[in-house]
């Protein structure tokens, strides 16, 4: 009899979603994660993450369709695993895929003859079908394709879009083998409506990867647009909803302080990294990032043109950072382009400060460990006018702006939320 309990290793923003989904139509889910604080919770009902509901898990933990475990031996009793773990960047921008590897070691020796294993986690094309199959043959002693189903299928999580919806976002699907892709199909097929097959296991990662460089080039198009246009003195806002209306051959993005996530700004180098294993050059998605690094910079010389407008340097001042979070709305503040600007404005001289409703206390992290334990200051006007400049980066929609720019004394507007209120005189665009 086939196992029919699916595990799920990485309980964060990508797992999480996934397995109430797989709960919510009937098929039991062993969420596993090396993370106490995490299990713990979804075992009792209570959630981590500001958009996924307590109800919601409680609702499942209830029915006896989802639970959670630090025993990663109980992947012998799993007829499918997701892999849904972290895949970030070293120092010099290449692939650190020791998250994936380690969860690959982890469950190995546990794998069952017919077991499906499908990786999540974004990476380059050639981890699937080289580097987890060969950690996961020499733990377990079996064949991928032959003893064990080997998939990728790419996460198209989108925190904070009430449209992102894990039931009919298309799932892309890349086995090893025919009968590996026809068994990761038969599972996906359980809780999502739209399967996409695709030839390989490469040819689904590199659609992964063809997704999120699609949008930061066009972001950095934007970014350089905006600093072009803003030298012209015209405003690239403007220009983009006026263009936005042609009906063909134009799809809109927006510029911004920076990239934040992790996705956009990490995912596109895993495609530079290994196209120099072929001899190949990616100029596009290495001066995308160029320009969408650059971004903070500009934000910080727009900022201290502003207070140099009062007859104040950076240096000395106190400013205060609107929004924590990476995008609007979520409380996930990985690769956050605000911490870029936190850094560089107190290497400058400033006191720096920030306020965010979804990020009351900065969590410890491998890139912005430094700021850990610094906390969300108050929400009051005694507060904001205490600062002599507040920036706005990221626009979170339970955020009072005119609020935000009536206390305040300067304001810079990153994200263009002050387009549209009443008193805009001491507000600056950048």
């Amino acid at each position: 009899m086939t196992q029919s309990l699916l595990g799920i290793v990485g309980l964060g923003y990508v797992g999480l979603p996934l397995g109430l989904q797989f709960a919510r139509c009937g098929t039991d889910v062993l969420g596993l994660d090396i993370d106490p604080a995490k299990t713990d919770a979804i075992n009792a009902g209570k959630s981590y993450i500001h958009h996924i509901t307590a109800e919601s898990i409680e609702e499942q933990v209830s029915a006896g369709r989802l639970s959670a475990s630090t025993d990663f031996s109980r992947v012998a009793e799993c007829g499918a695993v997701l892999i849904c773990v972290p895949s970030p960047l070293g120092k010099n921008r290449e692939p650190d895929i020791s998250y994936i590897l380690e969860t690959g070691k982890a469950i190995a020796p546990y794998l069952k003859t017919g077991t499906l294993v499908v990786l999540e986690s974004t990476t380059y094309p050639g981890t699937t079908d080289e580097d987890l199959r060969a950690v996961l043959e020499s733990g377990s002693g079996m064949k991928a394709g032959k003893d064990f189903h080997l998939a990728f299928s790419p996460e198209r999580e989108d925190p904070g879009n009430p449209d992102s919806q894990v039931a009919i976002i298309p799932k892309v699907v890349g086995g090893l083998t025919p009968a590996c892709s026809e068994k990761a199909q038969e599972w996906y097929g359980r809780a999502i409506k739209k399967i996409v097959p695709v030839s390989s296991c490469r040819a689904a990662e590199a659609t992964k990867l063809l997704e999120n460089i699609f949008r930061s080039v066009n972001i950095a198009l934007v970014n350089e647009l905006k600093v072009v246009y803003d030298a012209m003195g015209i405003d690239v806002w403007e220009v983009i909803e006026a263009a936005k209306t042609k009906p063909f051959g134009y799809m809109a993005f927006y510029p911004g302080p920076g990239l934040g996530g992790h996705c956009i700004p990490i995912d596109p180098f895993y495609l530079t990294w290994k196209a120099r294993e072929f001899g190949q050059a990616t100029r596009f998605i290495e001066l995308a990032g160029e320009i969408n690094t650059s971004m903070p910079q500009h934000v910080v010389r727009k900022t201290g043109d502003a207070l140099n407008g009062v007859k104040k340097p950076i240096n000395g001042s106190k400013i205060l950072l609107v929004g924590l979070a990476y995008k609007a709305n979520v409380d996930d503040d990985r690769e956050s382009p605000t911490y870029v600007l936190m850094d560089a404005l107190k290497a400058a001289g400033a006191d720096v400060a920030y306020y965010d409703p979804y990020v009351p206390v900065i969590r410890p992290s491998r890139e912005h460990g430094h700021w850990a334990g610094k906390k969300s200051v108050a929400w009051d006007q005694a507060t904001v006018a205490g600062f002599d400049a507040a920036i706005i980066s990221t626009a979170h929609a339970n955020v009072d702006h005119q609020q935000l720019v009536d206390w305040s004394q300067l304001v810079i507007d990153t994200r263009n939320v002050t387009a549209k209120l009443e008193r805009t005189q001491n507000v600056t665009k950048a």
